[in-house]
């Protein structure tokens, strides 16, 4: 008798295999990989049990490339060859680069203009971000297949929440070339709520604060039933423990009274000594800064636990602040807010616990390691997506959001929105655009990320044509433009003309990204432009209407003069100017006055071109033909 093999829906196909999948952090200062074992989520260690990798890489003078704690080693004394913090260069060009950034390495583009893909010069050629990050990948890609005993069959990899497009295109290409199959990219805070509201079995509205090495992210999501909703999300991909470093150093550098800049050896010695500076105050009350010249020759100066709190406080608020502008978001107040989550090393630090426990008046829970619970959250992500569910218990649905508005610009150079920020993901909208002449064949498309009014305010994605469109007049074609934005946050962009069925379409793949808490910058932008964003919407708009008034009735004199006396044509032709003379001021009241004075004036001239055309279309018909 023939036996069926039959398995759970849902579980993989063979009942007694699991297949292999993966979280991965991939972090600014580290990176760790998770998985599901015994079915429960941990970090998996390297073989002298430590899960966190650096994320250093070392291009060796034997063309040789190290990893991690060994890589690190070579920080101070092959500084130019030793990449660090290597995720706050991902999807940004140099024009990007902040300038201490740009002091410690040599930065190069293709282009040679700045504006492209950066690359870092070393030993062995430039590599791009995305290699050394590949690199870092490869690495807990290894070590994940030789603890498991097998290959992945995929992994989640977690990215800041304020990753925008370009970033996360990065990411993702990164992973492809350390071969690896991306289940999905999922970002930091989201993947913390999962680890933490199934282990906890919580439920309730939390808020995700995310302090890493080089990005902060704050998310507000509600658990309810195995659903995580994002609520809102705010941060900035350039804010992390790096920057909290760097302002103990710049203390240590200008205490000491130094004479010359530092070379990229010193740079990277001093920073860190900071950084171990740091670490100790989370414990301490003091710490020392020292440092090691070489030769005999040190420096060193103490810091206490509050000089650091002062030194640092900028950046703190810098956090409080998108944290705030998040609950405006949701819509919620502090007290409706049932937890707060720390994720990140740089949360270890008690001035940030006390900052957040003074707006929320409770404090923050700390029960799960803030170094491992995001790489936890996307283990536990990862294992569901590759079919391992063991049981209805396991189920969870994640709805995420994007961080900025995505739209087009259109005539004036103003900004059409499709899909709002904080739009749940993934999501698809579409909106219908027009031509702008008569006779119009193609169309440019230009895809803006942004909450500005004006295209010049926002951050260009990606410019594509369509072509092909059928001859009509200026208004009657039909195109339709649809935003879709997947799981992973990745933006792709389709024209179609609904008459013919012409079509042209886009994958959003920047050559760079935005940087330096542009976003968040960008939204605060907009909040403290919209009256004037208003008003330079309103005089665009005004200008548009009066450009394509002025084209129409002067087209319609060319053809049609004969239809008017002297007098009525010489009148048209005067409002025409004076109307073309407004357009180039700033008026936009008085563009609209004397839009809507020359269209009442060329009234009767249509009506005149009417009859005209009707006259002709009647000719020698009979009332039969006509009926």
């Amino acid at each position: 008798m023939a036996l069926f093999q039959i398995s759970e829906p849902g579980e993989s196909p063979e009942p007694h295999t699991r297949r292999l999948a993966v979280g991965i952090d991939l972090g600014t200062t580290n990176s760790l990989v998770a998985t599901i074992r015994n079915a429960v989520p941990e970090c998996l260690p390297d073989s002298d049990g430590r899960a966190m990798l650096p994320s250093a890489v070392q291009y060796a003078e034997d063309g040789e490339i190290v990893v991690g704690g060994a890589a690190l080693k070579h920080r101070g004394d092959d500084a130019l060859n030793t990449i660090t913090s290597v995720k706050r260069f991902m999807g940004r060009s140099v024009a990007d680069l902040r300038d201490e950034s740009a002091a410690r390495y040599q930065f190069t583009t293709p282009s040679g203009d700045g504006k492209g893909q950066l690359k870092i010069t070393t030993r062995q050629g430039a590599i791009s971000p995305i290699e050394v990050s590949s690199e870092i990948l490869k690495a807990l890609k290894r070590r994940a297949e030789e603890t498991l005993g097998g290959e992945l069959y995929g992994a989640v990899i977690t990215v800041p929440a304020y990753f925008d497009d370009a970033q996360r295109q990065a990411t993702k290409d990164a992973a492809q070339l350390a071969g690896l199959n991306v289940l999905r990219l999922l970002n930091e805070p989201t993947a913390a709520a999962v680890a933490y509201g199934l282990d906890q079995k919580a439920e309730g509205t939390f808020l995700i604060y995310d302090l890493g090495g080089g990005t902060f992210d704050v998310s507000i999501l509600r658990l309810t039933r195995g659903v995580f909703e994002v609520l809102a999300t705010a941060g900035d991909t350039h804010l992390g423990g790096d920057d909290f470093d760097a302002v103990l150093a710049k203390y240590a550098f200008d205490t000491w009274a130094l004479t010359r800049a530092l070379s990229p050896a010193g740079q990277a010695n001093l920073s860190a000594a900071a950084r171990a500076a740091k670490e100790t105050l989370s414990t301490e009350t003091s710490a020392t800064i020292k440092v090691n010249w070489g030769c005999g020759f040190d420096s060193s100066v103490d810091v206490s636990r509050e000089k650091f709190v002062e030194l640092s406080q900028p950046l703190v608020d810098k956090t409080l602040s998108a944290v705030k502008r998040t609950l405006r978001d949701a819509k919620l107040k502090a007290n409706e807010i049932d937890g707060v989550v720390l994720v990140g090393g740089a949360t270890r630090m008690p001035h940030v616990r006390a900052a957040l426990e003074s707006i929320f008046g409770k404090a923050p829970l700390a029960t799960m390691n803030p170094d491992e619970v995001v790489a936890l959250g996307a283990a536990i992500q990862a294992d569901q997506l590759a079919g391992n569910k063991t049981g209805d218990g396991d189920s969870h649905l994640l709805l995420d959001v994007i961080p900025l508005s995505l739209g087009m610009e259109t005539m004036g150079g103003l900004v059409e929105k499709i899909v709002p920020r904080n739009s749940t993901i993934p999501v698809a909208k579409a909106q219908e655009f027009t031509t702008f002449k008569d006779g119009q064949t193609a169309m440019a498309l230009h895809v803006l990320q942004g909450e500005r009014e004006l295209a010049s305010d926002c951050r260009s994605l990606a410019r594509f044509e369509l072509r092909g469109i059928p001859p009509m007049v200026a208004g009657a074609a039909r195109i339709r433009v649809t935003f879709q934005v997947d799981a992973d946050g990745l933006l792709s962009v389709a024209a179609l003309e609904t008459t013919s069925g012409v079509r042209a379409e886009v994958t959003v793949k920047p050559s760079y990204g935005l940087g330096d808490g542009e976003i968040a910058s960008m939204l605060q932008s907009a909040y403290a432009s919209a009256s004037t964003d208003m008003q330079a919407r309103a005089l665009a708009e005004a200008r548009v209407d009066a450009t394509a008034l002025v084209q129409a009735v002067t087209q319609a004199l060319a053809e049609d003069r004969a239809l008017l006396n002297d007098n009525e044509a010489a009148a048209l032709t005067s409002q025409i100017a004076f109307l073309k003379q407004l357009a180039e001021g700033s008026d936009h009241r008085a563009i609209v006055r004397a839009t809507e004075d020359l269209n009442r004036a060329s009234t009767d001239f249509a009506g005149r071109r009417m009859d005209k055309a009707v006259k002709k279309a009647l000719a020698g018909k009979t009332l039969d033909q006509i009926v």
